[in-house]
């Protein structure tokens, strides 16, 4: 028994070491999903063969994107996922939104609008349900701040007019882009969408407050209101 026990310890151990290597000699790319998650949860919870955590974690969410964009707390009602492994999954969540929001806040965003688009979709392609946020601009088209104005259910969140021009007047702003995701994956705009953010737009021309876009982000990819000529 206890010769079993070191067999597999040792085992582990060599695992690991060989995951290590990989990822030291090719990052990312030498390791599949389910082992950058292994490999990280590793990091957390260091006694535990986290494989087959990873793999289970994977199979629950749909994708490795999900893992990281799902609720702590939901994540934490999974099997082997206690408040450590929890926070290392939302750690590097953190950090890559970080680094996708660099060129957001450093440059003009309309002369950064990929990269807009690259951390829109890191932050929201995935959410389970929809959340509108609101970019504020100065007059050179620089970030003010970058809000979130509301949450809601699956299908629907709030946005309402008044608070969205109040708040550009409360931060000066001279623009706004804004933006949304679609849970179910589609990004292609409502009817509903297009009504609303026409009101959005006749409420801030009256006040000098343009609104660049709005757009919607779905696991399929991004939809321009301003690019589909409906604003």
């Amino acid at each position: 028994m206890v010769a079993s026990r070191e067999k597999d310890e040792n085992y582990g151990e060599g695992h690991r070491e060989r995951l290590r290597e990989r990822l030291l000699d090719n990052g990312g790319d030498g390791l599949l999903d389910h082992e950058l998650l292994e490999y990280l949860l590793m990091l957390a919870i260091p006694r535990i063969d986290t494989k087959p955590i990873a793999k289970q974690l994977i199979a629950h969410y749909g994708n490795l994107s999900s893992v990281f964009t799902a609720d702590a707390y939901s994540l934490q009602n999974q099997k082997g996922i206690g408040e450590k492994a929890a926070a290392a999954i939302k750690l590097v969540q953190a950090l890559a939104l970080r680094m996708a929001s660099e060129p957001v806040r450093e440059q003009p965003i309309l002369s950064s609008w990929q990269a807009l688009l690259d951390y829109l979709r890191l932050d929201m392609a995935h959410l389970t349900i929809e959340r509108v946020r609101v970019l504020y601009l100065n007059s050179k088209n620089m970030l003010i701040r970058d809000e979130v104005a509301g949450e809601g259910s699956i299908d629907q969140a709030p946005i309402y007019t008044r608070e969205i021009i109040r708040r550009s007047i409360d931060l000066g702003a001279a623009a706004i882009i804004l933006v949304h995701n679609h849970p179910s994956g589609d990004s292609a705009p409502s009817r509903q969408d297009i009504s609303m953010t026409r009101e959005i737009i006749e409420t801030g021309k009256r006040l000098g407050i343009s609104v660049h876009d709005h757009v919607i982000v779905g696991k399929d990819g991004f939809s321009s209101m301003r690019s589909a000529g409906l604003i």
